[in-house]
């Protein structure tokens, strides 16, 4: 298969592009995250903020591996980002709340993100869009299946 036909090579290059486009971005708007920490994972948290969101919810969300979400959280709580507090139906759980810090850092990057995204879209019809975002979830559950 050439590189021009292969589907993982074609959205590594998209991807590393986008990363790319958000160190700038960061870098402009004077943001400074540490490493493993984007602007999607503090959305995620203040998109859900009036619901009980766990560990497990952020792994399933973002389909990363537990190890991977405890460290992206750790970081997070590290730099006053967001606290671990205890629920009081289940002494065991502890729900992952975003700081005022980190709210007041979501309002600047969803802008940002809303205009990464209108660039993404620029030239694509909406049906353009329904079939790319069709074919992507079934490359995902593709990828998602056990190897038989």
């Amino acid at each position: 298969m050439r590189k021009n036909d292969d589907i993982g090579f074609k959205i590594r290059m998209l991807s590393n592009l986008i990363r790319r486009d958000v160190e700038n971005s960061r870098n402009e708007l004077g943001i400074s995250l540490p490493k493993g920490i984007n602007g999607w994972a503090i959305s995620y948290f203040y998109e859900n903020r009036e619901k009980d969101i766990f560990q497990k919810d952020f792994e399933a969300e973002f389909s990363i591996r537990r190890s991977t979400a405890s460290s992206i959280l750790k970081t997070m709580e590290q730099n006053g980002f967001v606290e671990r507090v205890s629920v009081p139906y289940d002494a065991r759980l502890k729900k992952i709340v975003l700081t005022n810090k980190a709210v007041e850092i979501h309002k600047t990057v969803i802008k940002d993100i809303e205009k990464r995204e209108q660039r993404l879209r620029k030239g694509l019809t909406n049906t353009e869009i329904d079939n790319f975002l069709t074919t992507l979830d079934k490359l995902t559950a593709n990828m998602e299946e056990q190897n038989d």
